[in-house]
């Protein structure tokens, strides 16, 4: 309960982070029954809030508890911007950028599922990986200035995409080869070649960000990504 309830709240944190958006209050909800609110459970889900409280500066600010034999959560999460970043407004000629590495999420739920073994620390880092998808908050400020237009990855990068600007009737191209996978997926796919790239980086639950953004801007993002430590993408234009 401890990793799942981690999942939720950072899968709810991007929603607002990829629209420029500052997170800060959350409200959870939840259902269950006395086993799977045990006191030992209790305590490791509010540990896991209490560390992701503190890393992201949300506060919890109500939510409620139902007696149920069916476990679920809902989350939701309030913030603030000067600015939003909204879909469909992209720009012809824009470049498609996307933050963070994809397809480790993916690799982690297939070890959950059973369907792949792989050496311990390996699999402790892609399961991870799917639990804990990498939320940053410096992408707030950066999408501000930066994006014509984004959305997170949840569904999969051609999906929410294509979600992304399907409205404007806009076309785009990808060049897989530019998409930069981690060191880690990299040894993985050399091993396994029963997985091919394309079909482990496009299957969603990442929680990376999709942007666009003029051609103009190339250099200053690159400088602004470097400066302050943000893995940016260049993989596409609209």
């Amino acid at each position: 309960p401890d990793l799942v309830i981690k999942k939720i709240l950072r899968s709810s944190l991007s929603d607002l982070i990829c629209k420029g958006v500052k997170p800060k209050y959350y409200f959870i909800s939840a259902s269950g029954n006395s086993k799977s609110f045990s006191d030992k459970n209790l305590k490791k889900i509010s540990n896991s809030l209490s560390i992701e409280q503190k890393r992201f500066d949300i506060e919890l600010s109500g939510g409620d508890t139902v007696y149920s034999n069916t476990n679920s959560f809902t989350c939701c999460v309030v913030g603030f911007s000067n600015k939003i970043v909204k879909r469909h407004n992209s720009i012809m000629g824009d470049d498609i950028y996307i933050t963070g590495h994809l397809g480790d999420s993916f690799i982690g739920l297939q070890i959950l599922k059973k369907k792949i073994l792989i050496p311990k620390l390996l699999k402790k880092y892609f399961i991870s990986k799917f639990y804990m998808p990498s939320i940053n908050l410096k992408m707030v400020d950066f999408l501000q200035k930066f994006a014509n237009t984004s959305i997170d990855i949840s569904d999969g990068l051609l999906v929410d995409l294509n979600k992304m600007i399907k409205q404007q009737k806009h076309g785009f191209l990808i060049k897989l080869d530019k998409i930069q996978i981690s060191n880690r997926l990299k040894n993985f796919l050399t091993r396994n070649k029963r997985f091919k790239i394309e079909n482990t980086i496009f299957n969603g639950d990442d929680y990376e960000i999709i942007f666009t953004s003029h051609k103009k801007n190339r250099s200053l993002i690159s400088r602004y990504s470097k400066n302050n430590n943000l893995k940016i993408q260049r993989i596409g234009r609209i």
